[in-house]
């Protein structure tokens, strides 16, 4: 049994998160920076191959009245790309993962300022761990 890849895809970065082998817990794994939407499918790829990724799940950012915003729309079209290669992909809604990631590294006395990438990469494993979690 595969891992499963937790994605939260921002403008700038991308935060990664993996699942345990038997998809229970979720961990923050990397972030990524983007400079281009073929470059980080490629990133993404090698880290799926060089991990034993299954599946995908990408965080979709919907606003807090559950509508569709210009970065959802911006999100589905990476999710889609990420399809077109032969990834599994499941979406997330996102609502607040980045705001529960922050309280976390603070309780951690992690700076969030100067460590956006691990915003990013906690971001991801919240959302994984949400989808992890409904699966059992």
């Amino acid at each position: 049994m595969g891992r499963i890849l937790g994605i939260d895809h921002g403008d700038t970065r991308c935060g990664l998160a993996l699942s345990d082998p038997l998809h229970i817990i979720a961990s923050p794994f990397t972030t990524l920076r983007v400079q281009s939407e073929k470059q980080i499918i490629e990133d993404i790829k090698k880290v799926i191959i060089e991990n034993d990724v299954e599946s995908a799940v990408v965080g979709i950012p919907i606003g807090m009245k559950g509508q569709e915003t210009k970065q959802t729309k911006h999100v589905r079209t990476f999710a889609q790309s990420l399809q077109n290669e032969g990834i599994t992909v499941y979406l997330e809604d996102e609502r607040l993962t980045s705001v529960s990631a922050k309280r976390s590294l603070i309780e951690q006395n992690i700076r969030t300022g100067q460590n956006k990438h691990r915003v990013d990469q906690t971001a991801a494993a919240i959302l994984l761990q949400q989808f992890l979690d409904k699966a059992i």
